[in-house]
């Protein structure tokens, strides 16, 4: 069964840290992009960032550029995202997502709200509050 297990979410205070995972199941992640999404109440899901698990480039949305940190661990078939410096606005369910490297881009979904990719976890919520 091919699926995506997200973890690591929770209640943080403003300017603490979480790290955020990705485990792939059924499937490698080998040819794919990963991408991490976002999605706050009443707002549409955008993406945040985004690995090629096949040139290992990586992709940061600029409402996250130099905080947040996408990593792969390849023996383990995981993904993580590293919060550092969390902001209240940083409050959201995080999902991560996965596409054939060949058939969608990084940059096609970083700061954008992309639906295209072709298998979704089920989200980890982030709050971030003092």
């Amino acid at each position: 069964q091919v699926q995506l297990v997200e973890s690591g979410g929770g209640l943080v205070q403003p300017g603490g840290s979480l790290r955020l995972s990705c485990a792939a199941s059924g499937f490698a992640l080998d040819y794919d992009v990963i991408g991490w999404f976002r999605q706050a109440p009443g707002k549409e899901r955008e993406g945040v960032s985004c690995i090629n698990a096949y040139d290992s480039s990586t992709y940061y949305a600029d409402f996250v550029q130099g905080r947040f940190t996408i990593s792969r661990d390849k023996p383990q078939n995981t993904v993580y995202l590293q919060m550092n410096g969390l902001k209240p606005e940083d409050t959201a369910v995080y999902f991560c997502a996965t596409a054939p490297y060949l058939r969608v881009h990084c940059r096609t979904l970083v700061g954008r709200h992309y639906y295209g990719m072709d298998v979704w976890g089920n989200g980890t919520s982030v709050t971030v509050s003092s």
